[in-house]
């Protein structure tokens, strides 16, 4: 076993300490997909459910989330060795879930393994980063900022095209299902239930790019999930939910229901200015 002052010089936890990083139990359990609002189709939050794909509840998958937090953070740096047996040491894990957790994070662009070399951390540069679980422990992480404003400006770019396409391609019950958010929205809203609000708002976001039909768009689903999840901080969603925002959500549906996608299209750009998160990055360029 490694001595208190090996532990330090590593960079890794101390035994058994799978829980370094806070966030990372209790806010994967807060955060983990889309609801499963009663009544709704099982099909159609299957996308973002994929935000949730390696957060597993078990060891594997608290050294995945471990690991993947050191790594982001820059606790472990680019290039820097990840020895098996100092792992499974220090969190008291067999070889085998350290195995199976590296070759998560190899998946996501996070280490190398190769013959003769072993394993190492990769450059930022390598990363998956449109990875939901990426996306995630960037977000809490010292990288927090970046990830942020990137991901916005991703929205900005995929959501009001969804909406454009999904006003041609809209189902009834979808559409109904949209109508049900707006209105789960407007209720949390005036009991200041912000979780609910934002758990409505995510599944209505997830749904519109689903029902886009583009299969492209509709991979990118999770990312929207993931962007909404984190872009709050400790509250999901909506930083602050207001009339606005509600208008603009209720705008979009009456655009779909009218195959409308120039209105759907402008409606969403105009839910995207009006979402404090967004407000900071859509107005001007970025100076270089």
């Amino acid at each position: 076993m490694m001595t208190s002052a090996r532990a330090a010089e590593s960079g890794l936890a101390g035994p058994g300490e799978l829980d370094r990083y806070p966030f990372a139990e209790a806010a994967a359990a807060d955060r983990v997909g889309v609801p499963a609002w009663e009544g709704a189709d099982p099909e159609l939050g299957r996308v973002s459910r994929r935000a949730a794909g390696s957060r597993g509840r078990g060891l594997h998958g608290q050294l995945v989330q471990q690991l993947g937090q050191m790594i982001v953070s820059g606790d472990l740096g680019a290039d820097r060795p990840l020895v098996p047996e100092e792992i499974g040491q220090r969190f008291e894990v067999s070889r085998t879930v350290v195995r199976e957790s590296l070759r998560v994070l190899e998946a996501k662009g996070l280490v190398s393994a190769r013959p003769n070399v072993g394993t190492r951390v990769r450059p930022v540069s390598d990363w998956n980063l449109l990875d939901p679980d990426i996306i995630e422990w960037r977000a809490f992480g010292p990288q927090r900022d970046d990830q942020r404003r990137e991901l916005n400006e991703l929205r900005w770019t995929i959501e009001p095209l969804a909406a454009r396409l999904a006003a041609g391609h809209g189902r009834e019950d979808v559409q109904q299902r949209l109508s049900d958010m707006v209105e789960i929205m407007g209720h949390a809203m005036g009991q200041g239930d912000a979780l609910t609000f934002s758990r409505a708002d995510t599944e209505f976001h997830s749904l519109l790019i689903q029902i886009a039909g583009n299969r492209m768009l509709e991979h990118l689903s999770g990312i929207v999930t993931a962007a909404l999840q984190v872009s709050g901080g400790p509250v999901t969603g909506c930083d602050r939910p207001n009339e606005a925002t509600l208008v603009h959500h209720g705008r979009i549906v009456d655009a779909l229901a009218a195959g409308d996608g120039a209105a759907a299209e402008e409606a969403m750009r105009q839910l995207l200015t009006v979402h404090p998160e967004v407000e900071r990055v859509v107005p001007a360029p970025r100076e270089h």
